[in-house]
């Protein structure tokens, strides 16, 4: 059990002491890896970059309407799956998950210069959030799937047997049952979104840059401790929604 420890302890120093150190330098005021002391420049300075603002902004829409409308359709999906065994189609979600997301982003770029050759439409903000539900759907399947599995089916049935229809078996009966795994599904989309940068640099228009894009522009140019300070609030910023979200998946069905 102490060699286990021990293990443990050094995997998550190997995962977490990078970041910790990038977060520790985010507040030096030496624009190289020597510490002069303590200041808030690149934390400024980043909140004062016009690009980095319209950048976070875009990723901020781009998240919000990609989860709003992936944890609908995924809810959804989930929810006839469980009432509808259908393995090959559950399995089949998985895949997504396990493509290069070069390929996916590159089907997607694929698919939609067909399609929009005949509706003469332009990559945009559009495509982004198409192109985010796509593939934010899987997770949220397979979330509130785990929670389903949680919940009685007999409850279901009791309500139909008092007099209920299906909308209101599930409106009152499944739908508050499984809603902290619905909450934790979108948060984990939302974090997926507002992370990716592969699949969005490929179907991305000229106005429709995301934080991650403008990252990695800058960071090809030169070192910046800006970035630093960015990278710091987004590794806090999402680590704390992931770990609500575990916290509510954990939470016991009602």
């Amino acid at each position: 059990m102490k060699s286990l420890s021990l293990y443990a302890v050094f995997a998550y120093m190997f995962l977490h002491v990078p970041l910790l150190i990038l977060a520790a330098f985010s507040f030096n005021s030496s624009r190289f890896t020597v510490w002069e002391g303590f200041s808030l420049r690149w934390y400024r300075a980043a909140f004062a970059d016009a690009q980095l603002g319209e950048a976070a902004w875009n990723s901020l829409v781009i998240a919000v309407a990609a989860t709003v409308v992936s944890t609908v359709i995924g809810t959804f999906c989930a929810y006839g799956l469980w009432k509808r065994s259908a393995p090959v189609l559950a399995g089949s979600l998985y895949l997504s998950l396990v493509t290069p997301e070069i390929v996916t982003g590159v089907s997607l770029l694929a698919f939609y210069q067909a399609i929009f050759r005949f509706l003469h439409l332009q990559l945009g903000m559009h495509t982004v959030i198409l192109a985010h539900v796509a593939f934010c759907i899987a997770y949220v399947v397979i979330v509130v799937m785990a929670r389903l599995r949680t919940v009685d089916a007999q409850l279901e049935e009791a309500a139909l047997d008092l007099g209920a229809n299906e909308w209101q078996a599930f409106r009152y009966v499944t739908l508050p049952a499984i809603l902290p795994g619905v909450v934790s599904a979108a948060l984990l989309a939302f974090t997926v979104s507002f992370d990716d940068y592969v699949i969005t640099s490929l179907v991305a228009g000229v106005d429709s840059e995301t934080l991650p894009m403008v990252i990695y522009a800058v960071a090809r140019r030169g070192v910046n401790p800006m970035l630093n300070a960015i990278s710091a609030l987004i590794v806090f910023g999402l680590g704390a929604l992931i770990l609500i979200s575990e916290r509510l998946q954990a939470r016991p069905a009602a």
